[in-house]
């Protein structure tokens, strides 16, 4: 049984769990949670450690794996335990004649987690398929089936879960559509890639394929070989704020309802930090992406410590440079920026 965290996540770092357990099903899972919490026990669970960064000093407290898995179509819709890989969940309903997902493609990570960020990828987010979802709450004891509405789904990739521990996600289901036809693309730079127009709708499968590398070219496909991808993906979100300073009024800019969001790999790049900045820091352990500045890397070796004096480096550059302070997007446990 491992216990150390840093092999349960992407970044690869993070010290050791006092207690570790692996949950196969939901009636596992929600056991677990239960038993911790009925003896005061920090409960900390990990799907596929994409998004999450652990202090040196680990978690004192049960580290739960979550390993739940199963897929079930009925028509048009997919039941899906919370532990089933993201991507192979993409896959399977593409090669079951389901159209919708396919935008999501590449996306580490485990299903249950893609409500808590509300994942999006080239135009399409997790709330525009989801149908309902079942959710185990702490506070009550209590299971319930969750429609969308509940899930407080707003801006800047919220919802009800995201920094928070009281719910469980258990499993998720999502409306499709039977269609070998994607959705319409959205985005600019995957139309670009399939050669067609913003609203254009090809084959779902090749819109899957375009995904995959466009993702893999920003190194944000995982790879055991590429260091690139030993990350959390983008560190940092983009900045969403009422007015732009002056000194970032090339940045690229895009409405938001609550007001205008700004470019965050713009901002890094714009404040001298290239692609592959950082070798020379923390003894050349941590660097940013050679493909993808949002990605904060592991070059082998580093520590928690290292990244996140790297990230502040980052952050505190962005803001001498353009009075605009970047906020990590991925889940910190026991560390922060300095």
């Amino acid at each position: 049984m491992p216990t150390a965290i840093s092999e349960l996540t992407t970044m690869r770092v993070g010290g050791p769990a006092r207690e570790f357990a692996v949950a196969a099903s939901s009636d596992e899972l929600v056991a677990l949670v239960q038993d911790a919490d009925a003896s005061g026990t920090p409960v900390l669970l990990v799907g596929g450690g994409s998004n999450l960064v652990v202090g040196d000093d680990g978690f004192d407290g049960l580290v739960v794996k979550v390993e739940t898995s199963g897929m079930r179509i009925d028509g048009e819709s997919l039941w899906v335990a919370a532990g089933t890989p993201w991507d192979s969940v993409v896959a399977a309903s593409l090669d079951e004649g389901l159209a919708g997902l396919e935008a999501l493609s590449g996306i580490p990570g485990l299903s249950g987690a893609t409500p808590v960020q509300n994942v999006g990828a080239y135009g399409t987010v997790t709330s525009d398929v989801l149908a309902s979802l079942s959710v185990y709450d702490r506070e009550t004891g209590e299971r319930a089936t969750w429609t969308p509405d509940r899930c407080g789904f707003g801006l800047h990739r919220q919802s009800v879960f995201k920094h928070s521990s009281r719910y469980v996600i258990l499993d998720t289901t999502m409306k499709l559509r039977r269609s070998e036809s994607s959705d319409p693309v959205r985005y600019a730079g995957l139309a670009d890639r399939l050669g067609v127009s913003i609203g254009d709708t090809v084959a779902a499968k090749e819109v899957r394929e375009a995904v995959l590398d466009l993702r893999g070219q920003k190194g944000m496909v995982l790879d055991a070989e590429d260091h690139d991808t030993w990350s959390v993906g983008s560190f940092f979100l983009n900045p969403v704020m009422t007015t732009v300073p002056a000194k970032a009024a090339r940045a690229p800019q895009y409405p938001d309802p609550s007001g205008i969001k700004v470019h965050a790999a713009w901002l890094i790049q714009n404040a001298g930090f290239a692609h592959g900045y950082g070798r020379e820091f923390g003894a050349g352990t941590v660097s940013l992406s050679t493909k993808h500045v949002l990605a904060v890397t592991n070059r082998g070796g580093a520590r928690t410590a290292d990244v996140m004096a790297f990230a502040s480096h980052i952050r505190d550059g962005v803001e001498a440079e353009f009075g605009i302070t970047l906020v990590p997007e991925c889940d910190l446990v026991g560390c922060s920026l300095n």
